[in-house]
């Protein structure tokens, strides 16, 4: 439940495409296009991206990378080719909602109420996480692998959140014995407790008041 990931020169040229979602992860792949990719894959990349979105709200995250490449115009191989695994291609749909975190978590350093500013940011990060239902449980699922492409989103997120936190625990809202890291995994937690229980649109805001109540001294 981002986070731009330095990309290097990859190959255009066509190459097999791996039968299902498991491929293999080559090591000089990224979920990024290389500075370097021509204009035509440039294009290729931002379509799979867009389509990706697309399908992954109306589906999930768990919907079909040849869907995607199918809606993209593009063949499964090129899909691959640039985003060699389902993390890869997640980490670039949700590279924009990162930049907004990252964005508003510098907004709520300026807060007169450090702790209900940090709240308020672990709230956002519950509403773009629902974008996708999966989503929540991928980001729990990647906090555990730090090869994984998605995990790479969690290094300037984790350094966001860790000013807001210092900041409340400055101000003696909040528990010195309290870890970012357990915060954005219970708030992942969160997120995917409200997306298994859609007829109850309260329960992610009640469960951060509890959160909130925790962390108090």
């Amino acid at each position: 439940m981002a986070a731009t990931v330095s990309a290097t020169a990859r190959k255009t040229t066509d190459t097999p495409a791996p039968a299902h979602d498991a491929n293999p992860v080559a090591p000089q792949a990224t979920s990024e296009p290389p500075r370097a990719l021509r204009a035509d894959a440039r294009r290729n990349y931002d379509r799979l991206v867009k389509e990706a979105r697309t399908t992954f709200a109306e589906h999930g995250t768990d919907a079909s990378l040849e869907d995607v490449a199918r809606s993209a115009g593009v063949g499964i191989g090129t899909l691959y080719r640039h985003f060699p695994n389902r993390h890869a291609l997640l980490s670039a749909v949700f590279e924009e909602a990162v930049s907004d975190l990252l964005s508003r978590s510098r907004e709520l350093l300026d807060a007169p109420q450090p702790c209900t500013a940090l709240v308020d940011w672990l709230r956002a990060i519950v509403t773009h996480a629902s974008e996708y239902r999966g989503l929540a449980r991928a980001l729990m699922s990647a906090a555990r692998n730090d090869g994984s492409h998605l995990a790479r989103c969690s290094g300037p997120m984790r350094e966001a959140g860790s000013a807001l936190l210092l900041r409340a625990q400055e101000s003696g809202a909040v528990r010195d014995d309290v870890s970012i890291s357990d915060l954005l995994q219970l708030t992942n937690a969160i997120a995917l407790a409200a997306e298994e229980t859609p007829d109850d649109s309260g329960l992610a805001d009640r469960l951060l008041n509890l959160t909130l109540r925790g962390l108090r001294p």
